[in-house]
């Protein structure tokens, strides 16, 4: 098709650097997971994640993206995405995502979490819960599908099937492919469209992260141009992993284990990328 995004597709040399950023993106967000709690900044965040990124000599895929001016996006309570760390203080019960990235020899990796500070409503334990597993269940997707939709299929199908209040899947803001950039083709969907997508192949390395809500998908973004919130107020949270498919199988790059300890009890062994 004309017009049409050409996917990348890393060899698996290129894909184990991807690991080397993954890895070290993972460190960075245990470090910011660390220094939450209450009477914290979302700068102070920022800062915890940054010394580890320093530390090692990687540069930042945050940080002066068109014109960003952090290291992490800092998500809490209504705000969905692209969150800007400052001065505000974190509260008890406050629900935030961090979401953060790195670049190592000029190959990306993005990873979120979603962390509760101290005591949360068990709603958004709830929330943050079946975030996570719908991650995973899309990740699994992405070892046993055919196409890049079959992952927003098994996202869509486990959070439908959730018993409690429903929670909504946000479409204004989707995976991606990833490598030597970080935002790539092909768009990842968390929801259901009935379109197949592009074919999964070796070398396809996809940022899969799903971004549910307990009100209404409705978004809107705040006057700083950035910080994306829910116009009902209700509670967002987000989960990322950034994953390659190879040749034997699939490896989360910004997990430690390769994403074996998620995975396996779903069926899928993840497969070290070969030398």
């Amino acid at each position: 098709m004309i017009g049409q995004r050409k996917i990348e597709y890393k060899n698996n040399g290129q894909l184990r650097i991807m690991a080397e950023a993954g890895v070290l993106l993972s460190r960075a967000l245990d470090a910011a997971v660390a220094a939450v709690g209450p009477g914290v900044t979302t700068d102070e965040l920022d800062a915890a994640f940054a010394e580890v990124v320093d530390a090692a000599g990687a540069q930042y895929n945050f940080l002066g993206y068109y014109g960003y001016p952090k290291h992490i996006c800092v998500s809490v309570n209504e705000e969905v995405v692209h969150g800007i760390p400052g001065p505000r203080t974190l509260r008890e019960g406050d629900l935030l995502s961090i979401d953060g990235g790195c670049i190592v020899r000029g190959w990306n990796a993005d990873s979120a979490r979603t962390v509760i500070v101290g005591e949360g409503d068990p709603a958004d334990v709830r929330l943050s819960d079946v975030t996570r597993k719908a991650m995973w269940r899309g990740i699994a997707a992405f070892a046993r599908g055919t196409h890049v939709g079959d992952i927003g299929d098994a996202i869509d199908d486990f959070v439908s099937e959730q018993d409690g209040a429903p929670l909504g899947i946000l479409e204004d803001y989707v995976g991606h492919g990833i490598g030597s950039q970080m935002h790539m083709a092909p768009d990842v969907l968390n929801y259901r469209t009935g379109h197949r997508g592009a074919k999964i192949k070796p070398g396809m390395a996809l940022a899969i992260e799903p971004m549910l809500v307990r009100g209404s998908i409705e978004t809107r973004i705040l006057d700083d141009e950035w910080t994306v919130v829910t116009t009902d107020g209700s509670r967002s949270c987000q989960w990322e992993h950034s994953v390659a498919r190879h040749a034997g199988g699939i490896w989360v790059l910004t997990a430690e284990d390769g994403g074996a300890s998620e995975l396996e009890p779903l069926g899928v062994t993840p497969v070290p990328i070969p030398a």
